[in-house]
């Protein structure tokens, strides 16, 4: 992996949750590649593990390990584990997150529903409850569990994913909307509430990337982009989405103590201008 630029974490113990995915995934192998001790967590075991076993080959520090973050006895276990292994957590990234179809309405306009479409009357109590929880515990459960480790020895950095939609809800998507909304809100809280403590919490608020996730919604089974996604694009000023690789300056930047020293409660967008364009 090509870095963005030449920054020194060597000896930090970085835990970085969704490291099993792929935004996360180029995370864990930036903060390895920068001399990091890295704990890869995901409730996905294999990917976190070929994640680890990549690093390895490159003699990087990485460990796989399977976390739930919708438990705190889960997590609890893995902190134990990762203290013995690789030592207190310096470093926390908050990546675990995402959408469920169950919370996701198959039309952008109630006057446009056809019938038998999803509409916004349709929605799932159990599917907006898990994006909710997924999105939001996700993050709290887990600073909860690591963020001692700081608090202890006044000193750390815990960095959380937001996203666009917390500026300004996409539609189809209510509860991730509101979720990642949430996320920002909290990372400010965050952010007082420790500022006496030595650590700093800030987020990143990536644009629109290409993944797993959201694919189906981008593009046509033939590949060609479906209407949702020209619409992101002539939103983009830079008319093209964001590529994983190009979020890892601002989070080494949000998570460098001698360059961020005074950055905290800041949510940075990473969206080739999406939320600097009105659209006129």
């Amino acid at each position: 992996m090509e870095l963005p630029y030449k920054v020194d974490f060597t000896g930090k113990v970085v835990v970085v949750t969704g490291a099993g995915g792929v935004l996360c995934g180029d995370m864990a192998r930036a903060f390895a590649q920068a001399g990091a001790k890295v704990a890869a967590l995901d409730i996905n075991l294999p990917a976190v593990e070929e994640l680890a076993a990549e690093c390895r080959e490159l003699n990087e520090t990485c460990l796989a390990y399977k976390a739930d973050v919708l438990s705190k006895e889960s997590l609890e276990d893995v902190h134990q584990r990762i203290l013995k292994d690789l030592g207190p957590c310096d470093l926390l990234i908050n990546g675990a997150g995402g959408n469920n179809p169950r919370a996701t309405t198959d039309n952008e306009y109630q006057h446009e529903a056809k019938e038998g479409q999803k509409t916004f009357f349709d929605l799932e109590p159990e599917g907006v409850d898990f994006v909710f929880k997924l999105n939001f515990q996700g993050t709290l459960l887990p600073t909860q569990v690591f963020a001692g480790d700081m608090a202890e020895r006044k000193r750390g950095c815990i960095l959380n994913i937001s996203s666009m939609n917390a500026y300004v809800p996409l539609t189809k998507i209510p509860a991730y909307s509101g979720a990642k909304a949430a996320v920002s809100n909290f990372t400010q809280w965050l952010a007082v509430h420790f500022a006496g403590t030595g650590i700093r919490c800030n987020a990143i608020a990536p644009g629109f990337l290409v993944s797993d996730q959201n694919r189906a919604l981008l593009f046509n089974e033939d590949g060609s982009p479906t209407t949702r996604s020209g619409k992101i694009l002539t939103g983009t000023p830079m008319g093209r989405f964001v590529d994983s690789s190009e979020l890892l300056g601002g989070v080494f930047f949000l998570c460098d103590d001698r360059a961020a020293s005074a950055i905290t409660g800041v949510v940075l967008p990473i969206d080739g201008g999406f939320s600097a364009y009105s659209g006129v």
